[in-house]
């Protein structure tokens, strides 16, 4: 029930009523939501009321717009907790889901200062470069571009990089992952990333940057990720200090 002589906005009151479906049930993940027309007819209020309320449950991750067909409720986000060492893979066939890539990308380049200098190899020296969209169950969850010395992962093909490269490195080359160096930050979609992903331009997203190392120190791979907000989230479990 809107109350447009309360003081609580309009458009929040709306957002309200929203989650309140998907709360109860009457709007379940993967339904399409009324249009912006409908629900300004429902509520009596104009279009760009109802576009400001549409606009921040799709930042919430409680909405998704999709091209062309509409907006719909989204699908629970994938928790994944900040710690442990596992691939992308791993972390969805653990979710029982399966994994897919979508290859953009796949080819040798001499590298340049700055990953040189991750990798701890000479600038130039001649690096793999995969650009790839990983998936869940079909659906586009990460915009990645990894970069790989050609002299310590060799014998690297797309179709490795398409299934799984933890598996190809321990398995195959007998080597053995120790750790990895991670940051993350907020950050917004860009042209290239959103199509792809199938979000908007200026959509929120995670920025990942990893950098794996094997058990001998040797850093084999950095990875720039760019996860989709709307369907992603990290969680930390914090424990206090005994004293």
């Amino acid at each position: 029930m809107i109350k447009k002589d309360s003081h609580i906005p309009i458009y929040y009151q709306i957002e309200t009523e929203i989650k309140k479906m998907v709360e109860t049930k009457d709007l379940k993940p993967g339904d399409l939501i009324p249009s912006e027309r409908e629900f300004a007819e429902k509520y009596e209020v104009s279009r760009m009321t109802v576009r400001q309320a549409v606009n921040n449950l799709v930042n919430e991750g409680i909405l998704v717009r999709k091209r062309g067909k509409g907006t719909f409720i989204a699908k629970p986000k994938i928790e994944q907790p900040l710690k442990g060492l596992t691939s992308f893979s791993e972390d969805m066939k653990s979710r029982g889901m399966t994994p897919g890539t979508n290859m953009l990308g796949f080819g040798i380049i001499a590298c340049d200062q700055r990953t040189a200098h991750k990798l701890e190899i000479a600038e130039g020296s001649p690096v793999y470069e995969v650009k790839r969209i990983r998936l869940a169950d079909e659906i586009p969850m990460a915009y990645e571009i990894s970069y790989l010395p050609a002299d310590l992962i060799k014998g690297l093909t797309e179709d490795i990089m398409s299934a799984s490269l933890y598996d190809y490195v321990e398995n195959t080359l007998s080597l053995t992952i120790d750790r990895a160096a991670q940051t993350l930050e907020p950050s917004i979609a860009t042209q290239a990333e959103s199509e792809p992903l199938d979000i908007d331009v200026g959509a929120p997203v995670l920025l990942i940057e990893r950098c794996s190392y094997l058990e001998d120190g040797r850093p084999f791979e950095m990875v720039k990720s760019v996860y989709r907000g709307d369907r992603y989230k990290f969680v930390i479990d914090m424990k206090r200090k005994e004293t």
